[in-house]
């Protein structure tokens, strides 16, 4: 067996570390064109028709993007839930439509460090990551244990996907991909891959009921902090996919269109609630006086109030509009 010499051994580690440190670190990627354009007013007619594009679409090189916020970018851009964002409050009131083309070789998965790029080059953004302790609700199963009924297996797949229902909107494309069906008046049917089927329906009384066959505990817990007044974290130790059944208010409907920044037609005039951080970070709600608590009970789960340790993305400075195209 041939022996290699300490110093011919020494000398071949000494290369390739000189090798490494000369080599010119990667270029960040970056589409190769984007137009950035305020979108237009939100027309419900226009989105029932399906003419109004409203999400993200990827096909082949292109990305498409419709009336999304800068709130919305910066969040898919760094891969963050919405209450991890602290900045201004019209962050989350002007949307925009971009349309961009990812250069030869991208991957879908390099979209989000793509809009990092154009956030930084289009709108100035510049941001800090920050860890601290905030106020949070943490879901857990109650005293009397959880009366979640698990889901359904999901069903096999065909070869060639259905035709989508007449009337049907689609937003987003491929796993984010979501259907949305008008039941002629009786509410809506959803549809996506990740979570099943939800059907939502409006009661006389002015109520709510969204009703959803496939839920992680998880995406629960995404889907209620944005009627809270604080991040609502799974800590159920649930695994699985779970069929659930909320109740909503009226009042619980317009916090999360005031957090999302839309404005409902009727709807009385009231604060903005800043992005990122919904109202004072240590005030916590009335658990007697939402609609909320009562329908997380009935689930036999409970929303504790806590403090845990959040990474968040403070923004330092970012422009309202783009530089021209």
């Amino acid at each position: 067996m041939m022996r290699i010499p300490l110093g011919a051994i020494a000398a071949i580690l000494a290369l390739a570390v000189c090798s490494a440190l000369s080599q010119t670190p990667a270029a960040a990627p970056a589409f190769e064109v984007a137009s950035v354009k305020p979108s237009p007013p939100l027309d419900v007619n226009a989105i029932m028709s399906g003419k109004m594009h409203v999400g993200m679409k990827t096909d082949a090189a292109r990305v498409d993007i419709g009336f999304m916020s800068l709130a919305d970018l910066i969040r898919i851009a760094y891969r963050v839930k919405p209450y991890q964002i602290s900045g201004p409050d019209w962050m989350g009131a002007q949307r925009f439509d971009i349309q961009a083309k990812m250069p030869d070789g991208a991957s879908t998965d390099q979209v989000p460090e793509m809009l990092q790029a154009l956030l930084a080059d289009r709108f100035k953004l510049v941001l800090h990551r920050d860890t601290t302790e905030h106020p949070v609700y943490a879901l857990i199963v109650g005293k009397g244990g959880s009366k979640l009924k698990e889901s359904a297996p999901d069903p096999a797949v065909d070869a060639a996907p259905a035709e989508p229902p007449k009337g049907a909107i689609t937003i987003g494309s491929g796993n984010d991909q979501v259907q949305i069906t008008p039941q002629g008046g009786q509410g809506v049917a959803i549809s996506s891959a990740q979570s099943g089927k939800m059907r939502m329906t409006m009661s006389a009384e002015g109520t709510m009921q969204m009703a959803m066959e496939k839920m992680t505990m998880p995406a629960l817990a995404d889907a209620l902090s944005p009627f809270l007044d604080r991040p609502v974290i799974d800590m159920t130790g649930l695994k699985g996919n779970y069929q659930v059944t909320l109740d909503l208010s009226m009042a619980d409907l317009m916090t999360v269109a005031r957090t999302s920044g839309f404005s409902i037609p009727g709807m009385p005039s009231m604060p903005s609630i800043p992005v990122g951080s919904g109202r004072p970070a240590d005030a916590a709600s009335d658990p007697s006086g939402s609609a909320i608590f009562s329908a997380v009970q009935q689930l036999g789960l409970k929303l504790d109030p806590q403090k845990q340790p959040m990474e968040r993305l403070i923004v330092d400075h970012l422009e309202k509009m783009p530089t021209e195209n």
